[in-house]
Order: structure tokens, then sequence, then C-alpha cells
């Protein structure tokens, strides 16, 4: 299985409880199918973005994404002109913070994350915000996302790749309100792998998603 967010998971398996393992999440690198995954707008606000039409009909009612002040995002993937890719870049943008509401939120059935994830990655997903759960633990922090590359095919999917930098994204566990903070390394840089489908109300669904700490196309 995949993961969103290895190196956070893995401050979390160090911190945990020895007898508690991460079934879904639990070391630095990863590959494969499955998901966790991965934005919001160019800096810290709760406030989701408008996303670009994915269609000519009206846009979706999108469900609200408000998170707490003390998670920022940047997400340095500007447009493109294509329509298409453009709405890729929005909705995955949304994904994400969809993903870290859910985090915050302790619920790994929240709705938010459930409107863009599918199948396979829908139950990924669900196994790595289960994991903070169980350990009474959720995130804080900036995160940076960069290096996007968008194909889109004629069928309705689209593969998109992006870095994450987690350089200053920490675990925090709720009973004490304790920030783990780690060092940053080379595998603070994670590099994401997904594939997406659109949906007949225009969205950008994401199917699967993979993951690696450390890839050399995403240090600084």
């Amino acid at each position: 299985m995949n993961r969103r967010r290895p190196t956070l998971l893995a401050a979390l398996t160090l911190t945990a409880a020895a007898a508690l393992t991460l079934s879904a999440c639990g070391s630095d690198d990863s590959s494969g199918k499955g998901a966790d995954e991965i934005a919001g707008a160019d800096t810290g606000s709760s406030t989701p973005s408008a996303s670009p039409t994915a269609t000519d009909s009206a846009e979706p009612d999108r469900p609200k994404i408000d998170l707490p002040a003390d998670l920022s995002y940047t997400f340095d993937w500007p447009k493109t002109g294509d329509k298409d890719k453009d709405a890729v870049l929005a909705d995955s943008e949304q994904s994400i913070k969809a993903v870290d509401l859910a985090i915050v939120n302790q619920d790994p059935l929240d709705k938010a994350y459930l409107y863009y994830y599918e199948g396979e990655a829908a139950a990924g997903t669900q196994k790595f915000i289960q994991n903070y759960v169980d350990q009474k633990a959720s995130i804080t922090g900036s995160y940076r996302f960069y290096a996007p590359e968008v194909t889109v095919d004629e069928d309705g999917t689209a593969s998109f790749t992006y870095c994450e930098d987690q350089g200053k994204a920490y675990v925090k566990f709720l009973e004490n309100n304790k920030v783990r903070k780690t060092e940053v390394t080379a595998k603070s840089y994670v590099i994401y792998h997904t594939s997406l489908k659109k949906n007949s109300d225009g969205i950008w669904e994401i199917q699967n998603i993979a993951s690696q700490s450390g890839s050399a196309k995403c240090q600084p």
C-alpha cells in the first residue's frame, strides 16, 4: 500500500506505544497502489479555492473544507491554460486538504475526502486516517506542493505527479497537544503518482495513489 505522508507517519510510529503498530503506513518509503493522500490554496487559508469547472454544466456542490489555523498550504502549481488539466490540479488540491480535514476531525469516513477518492484509493485513505485516530494524533505545520506534471487522456482519465515538502509538517498528539518535531532530511521530500478519472459531475476522482520518500526529483 502507498501512503500520503510516509515521513509523518514514520514519526507517528516512532512515538506510539511499542505494542501498537500502524497497519497501513509505517516506513519512510512506499510504492504501489491504494491511496492516502495528499492540497489547498497558495497559503494557509482554511477556505478551499474555487476549482475550474470540468464540464460546461454548473459547478458541483463541493464539500466545505475548513481547516484549523495551525495548518498552512502552498501550492506551487500554476494554471496550465488547459481546462481539464487545470481541473485536475484544482480537484487534487482540494482532495489533499480533504484528507487533512478527516485527520483533524478524527473521522476515517469523513464526507469531504470521500467526495474526491474512489475505490482502492478511498479504501487505502480510510486506513491511513484510521491510523491517526487509533494513535489519537493529528497534524500541524506547513505543507508545500510543487513540480506538478499532468497528463489527461481522451477517455476521461488522467495521471498526476507532484512533490511535497514535509520539512515543516509535524504530528500532534491530541491527549497532551505535544508536537513531534522531526529533523529535515532527504526523506522529507516526497513524490506522489496519482491516477484519476472524471465522474459524471465533472469531478476528477482519485482512483490510485503511490508515494515515495527521498525522491531525487523532489530534492531542493
